[in-house]
C-alpha cells in the first residue's frame, strides 16, 4: 500500500520536472510552474493567471476559493458580461507575473466567476466560429471608409457581448466612424487596441530561421527595442534581409548574446591598432570576438596575407612597438597559426553509398535467376 502511494507521488515528477507545472501546451507564453509540487503552495494567495486567446492574459481573485489547477477553463468577469480563458498558473509565481507585468492598480484584478459550464462553453465556441469572418468583413468597412489601418485579429469574449479589434497604423487613425459602423454591423461592444508589427507576429505565430517557433509566440511578453548597434557589436554583416525577423523589424536574438559580446570586446586591442612587425605592416581585418582570435591583413582595404593570432599576442606586439621594437612576424614562433574550421559531418561520406547497398542487393538475387527460369 505504501510503494503504491509513493508510486503515485512520483508519477510525472521525474528529475524536477512535474507534470501538474507544465500544463497546457497549446497556450502562447506558457510559464513553468516550478512550485507547483510545494506543499500549500497555491494557499500562499487567491490570484490566478488566465489566458485567452493568443498572447492576452489577465490576473483574477479566486474569491469562491475554487480548486484550480493549470489547464482549467474559467469564466471570469469581464466589462460587461463575462470572458472564457484557461488557467495558466496559480500560487506564489502569480505576484511575480503580477509585478512583471506592471499591474499597480487594484481595480485590474477581478473575479473568477466559476469553472465553465458547457452552457458557457456553448456561447463561447459560437462567438470564436465568427472571428474569422468579422476581421474579413471589417477590413472591409475600415477601407470603405479610406482608413490608413490594417485590421489583423479579431478576438470574441466568451459570451459574445464585445469584440476586440487589434490593429496596426503607422498614423494616428480617426476610428469614431468607424466604431459606429462595426457597431451598427456585429451587434456588439467594440474595443480597438493597437499594436505593433512585433505583437502583430506573436498572436499569428509561426517558424523563424532558426527552425524553432518564434520567440514573441511562446515566452517573450515584453518587447526590448533592438538597434543595429547590437549587430555591429557581434560583427554580424548589417545585411537588412538577413536581420529582419518574421515582423519585418530586427530580431529580439539580437540582444540575447550582446552583452556577453561587449564584456568580451573589451579584451580585445582597439581596431585602429597597426601591428608593425620586420616583415611588414598588419592593419585590422576581423576578429573572433568569444574566442578571442583576430585576423590581421597587410593591405588595409582588402584580404592580403592574412594572419590570425590571439589578443594577448596582439597585446604583446603594441607594448613592443611602442618600445620601439618590432617581432620577426605576428607568431612567437614564427609560423601560421592554424586556426580550426567547422567541419561538415555531411560531406565526410560520399553519397553513392546508397547506390553502392542498392548494387549488393542485385548480386545476391543473380543465383536465384536461373532456378526461377
Amino acid at each position: 500500500m505504501e510503494k503504491t502511494k509513493n508510486l503515485e507521488m512520483t508519477i510525472g515528477c521525474d528529475r524536477g520536472l512535474c507534470h501538474q507545472a507544465v500544463g497546457r501546451q497549446d497556450k502562447q507564453l506558457n510559464t513553468y510552474d516550478w512550485l507547483a509540487d510545494v506543499p500549500g503552495n497555491t494557499d500562499t494567495t487567491d490570484l490566478v493567471e488566465v489566458q485567452f486567446k493568443h498572447t492576452r492574459k489577465g490576473y483574477y481573485h479566486n474569491v469562491n476559493n475554487l480548486e484550480l489547477k493549470k489547464g482549467d477553463i474559467v469564466a471570469v468577469e469581464a466589462n460587461p458580461g463575462h470572458d472564457i480563458g484557461v488557467v495558466t498558473l496559480t500560487g506564489r509565481l502569480v505576484k511575480l507575473q503580477i509585478k512583471k507585468a506592471n499591474l499597480k492598480s487594484e481595480d485590474d484584478i477581478k473575479r473568477i466567476y466559476r469553472i465553465a459550464r458547457p452552457v458557457d462553453m456553448e456561447k463561447y465556441h459560437e462567438a470564436k466560429r465568427r472571428e474569422h469572418s468579422t476581421m474579413i468583413e471589417s477590413r472591409q468597412i475600415a477601407k470603405g471608409l479610406g482608413l490608413k489601418m490594417k485590421i489583423g485579429d479579431v478576438e470574441y469574449q466568451g459570451d459574445g457581448n464585445k469584440a476586440i479589434f487589434y490593429y496596426i497604423a503607422d498614423e494616428r487613425v480617426d476610428f469614431r466612424q468607424l466604431i459606429k459602423d462595426l457597431a451598427a454591423t456585429f451587434h456588439v461592444r467594440i474595443e480597438m487596441k493597437q499594436i505593433g508589427a512585433r505583437q502583430e507576429a506573436g498572436r499569428i505565430g509561426g517558424t523563424g530561421p532558426c527552425g524553432r517557433e518564434l520567440c514573441c509566440a511562446t515566452w517573450m511578453k515584453n518587447f526590448v527595442s533592438v538597434g543595429t548597434s547590437a549587430a555591429r557589436f557581434q560583427d554580424i554583416s548589417l545585411n537588412p534581409q538577413k536581420l529582419a525577423g518574421m515582423c519585418a523589424k530586427l530580431k529580439c536574438c539580437l540582444n540575447y548574446e550582446v552583452d556577453d559580446y561587449v564584456e568580451a570586446s573589451r579584451k580585445l586591442p582597439s581596431k585602429e591598432m597597426v601591428l608593425s612587425t620586420q616583415d611588414a605592416d598588419y592593419f585590422y581585418f576581423k576578429a573572433d570576438i568569444l574566442a578571442g582570435l583576430i585576423t590581421y591583413s597587410t593591405d588595409k582595404n582588402i584580404a592580403a596575407n592574412l594572419e590570425t593570432i590571439t589578443a594577448e599576442r596582439a597585446k604583446q606586439i603594441i607594448d613592443m612597438n611602442r618600445k620601439g621594437t618590432k617581432p620577426l612576424s605576428l607568431q612567437e614562433d614564427g609560423k601560421k597559426m592554424e586556426v580550426p574550421h567547422p567541419v561538415d559531418l555531411a560531406t565526410q561520406e560520399n553519397i553513392n553509398r546508397f547506390d553502392k547497398a542498392k548494387k549488393k542487393k542485385k548480386k545476391h538475387k543473380k543465383p536465384n535467376k536461373p532456378h526461377n527460369e
